[in-house]
């Protein structure tokens, strides 16, 4: 197993990550949100990023499932903080048709056993056309760069590939929760991949990455990959944060009664100056950081799938 997954890891594609990303969030997508149609488009740029994932999927042999949302724009509130600057839709704003998208490999030995990475892949609803390179662009492409690599990988557990929706609202990932739970599956784990390589100038030599956890059973998660980290000589600045209450995409899992998930970030709580800012640009990434938190993350779903 472990040649295999240092084969693996070493697999992982820093030209892949960074021409990725700057296809979504720069050109020709510039942003991801349903709200927001490019002139001359015919589809939301939302809609237009989900065909990208599902294009670069079916090359190394996945079928794209599209699970239909229905989801509102945030509005946007100036008298806020800078980063935080989205306020509840009205009752009568428009509704939009979102999709999660999910690529899934059924395990061989457990296929009732399911270990999810899941990415929200929308940028922020409430500002006209924000890239949303770091959050999530990165976290796109990495769930995407796992699928390519886990192509190649026979898993004795299901892995699910999910793209949703956080800067719509409702979140998209209480569907996917809610998937889980109706579906009688066994959830091993889920994995947040969220603004990978976020962090704010102080950091900017540094490799990081910070686990965050609620439950006991996303502190195993958080353990794990600092043991992982040293083990295969990641090199990162692997840290874990216990959060005050469940949120984000892996809050998602929690509040449906599935208590193994994590969230990976760059920074908790979030310390990039262009954060929810129209400055969250590809050119501003740090894509050394993360590769290597890509590569910890799919050393994660090796290790999780082979205990």
């Amino acid at each position: 197993m472990v040649p295999l997954t240092t084969d693996l890891i070493s697999s992982v594609d820093e030209i892949n990550l960074r021409d990725w990303v700057f296809h979504i969030a720069k050109d020709p997508i510039p942003c991801r949100t349903m709200n927001y149609t490019q002139p001359g488009a015919a589809i939301p740029t939302l809609y237009e990023a989900d065909d990208f994932l599902a294009g670069q999927l079916s090359r190394w042999g996945y079928v794209t499932e599209r699970e239909p949302c229905q989801v509102q724009p945030f509005r946007r509130d100036e008298n806020k903080p800078i980063h935080h600057q989205y306020s509840a839709p009205h009752q009568d704003d428009p509704w939009y048709t979102a999709y999660n998208l999910y690529a899934t490999r059924t395990g061989s030995e457990l296929p009732n056993d399911v270990i999810i990475l899941i990415s929200h892949k929308d940028s922020q609803s409430w500002i006209t056309c924000a890239p949303g390179a770091m959050d999530n662009g990165v976290g796109t492409v990495a769930n995407l760069e796992l699928a390519r690599v886990l192509s190649q990988y026979d898993p004795r557990r299901t892995i699910w590939h999910v793209w949703c929706n956080e800067e719509h609202t409702p979140w998209s990932s209480e569907m996917t929760a809610k998937r889980v739970v109706e579906s009688g599956l066994n959830l091993h784990a889920a994995i947040n991949i969220d603004s990978f390589g976020g962090k704010d100038d102080s950091k900017r030599d540094r490799m990081v990455n910070v686990t965050g956890y609620i439950t006991a059973e996303g502190e195993r998660i958080a353990d794990l990959q600092a043991e992982l980290n040293e083990r295969f000589d990641i090199g990162l600045e692997q840290t874990k944060f216990r959060r005050e209450f469940a949120n984000d995409d892996d809050g998602s899992f929690i509040k449906a009664g599935l208590p193994a998930a994590a969230v990976m970030v760059g920074s908790f709580p979030y310390d990039d100056p262009n954060y929810h800012l129209l400055s969250d640009v590809p050119e501003a990434i740090d894509f050394s950081n993360v590769r290597l938190s890509t590569q910890l993350a799919l050393a994660t779903v090796l290790e999780l799938d082979a205990e």
